[in-house]
């Protein structure tokens, strides 16, 4: 089948919900992670401070007419704990990213992540036909890196100075990738720790 552009959808678990992201997220979204330096080191931004700050770079999120945003809500509490994108998305070629990824301290190593992945790489392969799944990183984010390389992503590379992270210092990225021949391997993996 030939591969679609992701749209805004809501794909639900067992324990997440991820929905299109919206300003009513804005208060859940700061209580999960606003004003928490190790939540955002790695996210080539500065922490957001107020909930201004938050609103500021969700409505920049919004208006992006390049990625498709998602917030991650935690269906226990029925609250945003995080938020994640499609990005980079280039359909002729059957690839997307999911990236700008974070979630609250308080559901880091939790399903929180693992279920989300799993949704949305279930929904790239499977709905959207894409060849390509990509994730990056911080090559000082070993957190994040094993995070990825635990949903089954193939580690491809480093892109030395990269880009400049907001201390002014420069980052290295390093690129994963599932494809879709792996998927079926990889979701069973994913499936099986949930």
């Amino acid at each position: 089948m030939p591969a679609t552009s992701p749209l805004p959808v809501i794909l639900t678990g067992r324990h997440v919900r991820v929905e299109p992201l919206a300003p009513a997220h804005l208060d859940d979204l700061f209580a999960a992670g606003g004003n928490d330096d190790d939540v955002w080191r790695w996210l080539g931004t500065p922490t957001p401070r107020t909930p201004q700050e938050l609103a500021y770079k969700l409505d920049a999120l919004l208006a992006d007419p390049s990625c498709v945003p998602f917030a991650v809500v935690h269906l226990e509490t029925g609250q945003a704990v995080g938020w994640t994108t499609y990005m980079d998305i280039d359909v002729a070629n059957e690839r997307l990213e999911i990236g700008s990824t974070w979630y609250g301290r308080a559901h880091w190593r939790t399903a929180v992540n693992t279920e989300t992945k799993l949704l949305l790489l279930t929904h790239a392969f499977e709905e959207l036909g894409m060849g390509r799944v990509q994730l990056k990183t911080d090559h000082l984010n070993e957190r994040s890196q094993r995070a990825i390389a635990r949903l089954g992503a193939r580690h491809e590379g480093v892109l030395r100075r990269h880009r400049r992270r907001p201390d002014g210092s420069w980052r290295d990225t390093v690129y994963f990738s599932l494809l879709a021949d792996e998927w079926p391997e990889a979701k069973g993996r994913l499936t099986a720790r949930l």
